[in-house]
């Protein structure tokens, strides 16, 4: 049975919040607060892995992630803010959230379709990022339950932010029993617009605030050849270069400490090219990364072509104030890494790119999945 979002959270509360999946888990569902005089909710998402999500309302954001380690300790692994008016904070580097209608730059703010010049809000210099000052990530979602999946939906009207036509978007979450995170993103429009959505969790394995000193011992495994070269905008030049013989070059599991000094933009940051023969329905394997002492291990699939690499390099450096998060936790530079999977950033400039224009009656169709395991 389909149920309106209104119907749907009116009834989990009657119930207890609480809905079996086919013994799959369990969803649970609590008011969360309010923005600008509307009711924002935290569904929790269980499997019988110990493993519990927290997904919000607002910016269809992950908030947590509590896993196991090889020592059967539950930690929460994603940064974050214990309220809703953290999120809301302008200081808020996008944690957690979903990101559109156009994930990472767009060059100058602005591209030229069918003829017509469109121009979007400068919220990065010249440049916009992340779906501008009002993104997809600050707008309030509705929510509904259908049987073990958290379905989110939103209007984003004709002309948002600067973007041509209304787009209808769905993201559903999804905790299977095998400890895989499953979201999958599909958009509608009414009229040709550039579509690239992300999910933007800040990651640390060993504990949302174990900061610089436990990332480093991360090792990571990119399955990508080549990578997107950017100026000192990062806006994409164009070119498509090999990772061969660079410090791009992380198709061999590498620790993140021995590399991440090396780096002249102060760490990662960067669109990798998926090696794939990715269709609409077949994800490729991303990324893998480890983290020894934990054993907690993180693997990504995904149907996009490229994935951003970041590993935090704008969070405060130690000595600053940091960024308070979570049970008053401090967030400093390189405290966490984003596998953003996506289209390849600014491609509705850029004709040797991915195609980014979705028309009406086409679907767009993002998967990804992260994939938690221990191992000993």
């Amino acid at each position: 049975m389909r149920l309106t979002p209104y119907i749907a959270i009116m009834a989990l509360r009657l119930l207890g919040s609480i809905m079996e999946a086919n013994g799959e888990g369990s969803i649970t569902v609590s008011n969360w607060g309010s923005i600008d005089g509307r009711s924002v909710e935290k569904y929790t998402l269980k499997n019988k892995l110990c493993q519990e999500v927290d997904i919000v309302t607002y910016g269809a954001t992950i908030t947590s992630i509590r896993t196991p380690d090889k020592h059967g300790n539950v930690t929460d692994v994603v940064l974050g803010y214990d309220n809703v008016e953290g999120y809301a904070s302008k200081s808020n580097p996008y944690f957690g959230a979903t990101i559109g209608r156009v994930a990472n730059r767009v060059g100058g703010a602005e591209f030229l379709l069918n003829g017509e010049k469109y121009r979007l809000g400068k919220n990065a210099g010249r440049n916009s990022l992340h779906g501008g000052f009002k993104g997809w990530s600050s707008k309030i979602w509705n929510a509904t339950i259908e049987e073990d999946r958290l379905v989110l939906s939103l209007l984003s009207e004709d002309g948002d932010e600067g973007y041509p036509g209304a787009a209808i978007a769905t993201v559903i979450f999804r905790l299977t029993s095998d400890g895989e995170l499953r979201i999958e993103m599909k958009v509608f429009v009414s009229k040709p617009t550039p579509v690239n959505l992300t999910n933007h969790s800040y990651f640390n394995l060993a504990g949302h605030n174990a900061n610089s000193t436990e990332l480093y011992e991360h090792r990571f495994t990119l399955n990508a050849d080549r990578w997107t070269v950017t100026d000192s905008e990062s806006i994409p030049t164009g070119e498509i270069r090999p990772v061969d013989g660079t410090l791009m070059e992380l198709r061999n599991t590498t620790r993140l400490g021995d590399v991440i000094d090396r780096l002249p933009d102060g760490g990662y940051d960067h669109n990798f090219c998926v090696t794939s023969s990715a269709t609409a329905d077949h994800e490729n394997f991303v990324a893998k990364v480890l983290h020894p002492t934990s054993g907690r291990c993180l693997e990504v699939f995904s149907n996009q072509p490229g994935v951003q690499f970041y590993t935090a390099n704008f969070l405060p450096a130690p000595g600053n104030a940091g960024i308070r998060g979570k049970n008053a936790s401090a967030y400093f530079k390189h405290g966490a890494f984003c596998l953003e999977t996506q289209n390849y950033p600014d491609a509705v400039n850029h004709e040797n790119f991915p195609n980014s224009i979705l028309a009406p009656g086409q679907l767009y169709h993002h998967t990804v999945t992260y994939k938690f395991r221990v191992v000993a």
